[in-house]
């Protein structure tokens, strides 16, 4: 079973799981990601793509929002709990070699999975040059893990709370004006935050890689749910990324493919919170009827 150790919540509904997973934190490398599975038997499979690792102390960070039936339970987990189902590490790593100069773009939550790719990038040699985006202060994550691993750190947050105001896209187009552009270009986060950075970097040549994990399903190509078309060819995100050439990917054609399963996510999201609320009723009976006695 893979133990948990540590929980944190690092911004409302924005959780942090460090669990025991010894193969796994040995065998992983940047851009993977793992399966994982929060109830025994039939219970779903979600894949969370791997923030950081313990080596020596055999366990692998997850980071994940609550918003689905699966990550609400999930996040209801303490330490000492364990997670019944771990699979992992899958997917092909990050293409990571000495390039130059790297830009790294995390949107939100993405910023969690590009920590380690900043990390291997670094150490390859290269001048890594993080770019963090949230829309509000309280949103922004992993920034202290983020400046360790890079050369330099940029914040952005919509409403200006914090850093600079705006998109995580101004920085990027400026230093791709620059009189040293990037090599390499590597964003995470949002569908629509990836498509407009490599809309940005596009006109100037700078080749730019995106991770789809967002689109992702069971994680082993079973499903045929994570389809997308990049460069005209039909993918699978699971089994043929979780990375891909940001230039060639359909994203009108990816964006609204996920926009059909949002039924069927928030009647399972429904069918959670209905549950959690009837458990904390009776909870509050049972302790209110021993109050009585």
């Amino acid at each position: 079973m893979n133990r948990i150790v540590s929980k944190r919540l690092l911004a409302n509904d924005l959780c942090e799981l460090e669990f025991e997973a010894p193969h796994i934190a040995r065998g992983h490398k940047a851009g993977q990601f793992l399966v994982l599975q929060a109830d025994h038997d039939w219970g779903e499979r979600i894949p969370l793509t791997i923030a950081d690792a313990n080596e020596s102390a055999g366990t692998v960070t997850v980071v994940f929002q609550a918003v689905g039936a699966t990550t609400i339970k999930l996040a209801r987990f303490n330490p000492g709990d364990c997670i019944p189902d771990v699979l992992g590490p899958l997917g092909n790593p990050s293409d990571v070699r000495k390039f130059g100069r790297v830009v790294l773009c995390g949107g939100g939550i993405g910023v969690a999975p590009i920590h380690p790719i900043a990390q291997a990038m670094r150490a390859a040699g290269n001048h890594v040059t993080s770019i963090l985006a949230a829309r509000t202060k309280d949103l922004v994550i992993f920034e202290n893990r983020m400046r360790a691993a890079s050369d330099e750190v940029i914040v952005c947050t919509d409403d200006g709370s914090y850093g600079r105001k705006g998109l995580v896209t101004a920085p990027l187009k400026e230093m791709c004006e620059s009189a040293t552009p990037p090599d390499r270009v590597i964003a995470i986060g949002p569908p629509v935050m990836m498509k407009f950075c490599a809309a940005t970097t596009k006109p100037f040549g700078i080749p730019t890689i995106v991770s789809l994990n967002t689109i992702m399903i069971d994680g082993t190509g079973m499903c045929g749910g994570c389809r997308v078309m990049v460069g005209g060819k039909m993918k699978f995100v699971c089994v043929d990324g979780p990375d891909f050439d940001g230039h060639e990917v359909d994203w009108d054609n990816m964006m609204k493919r996920m926009r059909a399963f949002r039924p069927f996510e928030e009647e399972a999201r429904r069918r959670v919170r209905d549950h959690e609320c009837n458990i904390d009723k009776a909870a509050r009976a049972i302790a209110a009827a021993k109050e009585d006695r």
